[in-house]
């Protein structure tokens, strides 16, 4: 394997890692991943609202999850569904007062265990080096 094939292995189980335990610590506030960062992502919106093209954008999803998710969001009255004035076949998704407020008691709990994973990785082998340089490039610029 060669240093970008090891780097590249790295990355993904640091990513796996930190994932499972953020999916864990959301679920106590019913949230998924997915779910929570689409809120995120509406709630720093302009208007709380995005076209579900942009938001599958955002999330790295196609438009078949997208739909799904947001049917999700809808149902438990955290999120619902707009026409674009200018454009009758184009939706948003709009952040409702609910999401909005599941989201600010989520955060706290993803903020939590984002940094004490990466803590706790910090000092694994193999992993550690990965995780300061991580936090250094973020220290530097604005992902």
């Amino acid at each position: 394997m060669n240093t970008d094939d090891e780097l590249w292995v790295g990355v993904v189980r640091l990513h796996a890692r930190v994932e499972h335990e953020l999916a864990a610590a959301l679920q106590r506030h019913g949230l998924g991943l997915s779910e929570y960062r689409a809120l995120c992502h509406l709630s720093t919106s302009g208007a709380g609202e995005l076209r579900m093209q942009d938001l599958a954008d955002l999330l790295g999803l196609n438009q078949s999850s997208v739909t799904r998710l947001v049917a999700r969001l809808e149902k438990a009255g955290l999120t619902r569904r707009d026409l674009c004035p200018d454009d009758r076949r184009g939706v948003y998704t709009v952040i409702t007062d609910a999401g909005r407020a599941r989201k600010d008691e989520a955060t706290g709990a993803y903020e939590g265990t984002l940094t004490a994973v990466l803590d706790r990785l910090s000092a694994e082998q193999g992993l550690g080096g990965l995780v300061a340089a991580l936090r250094r490039a973020g220290s530097e610029s604005t992902l």
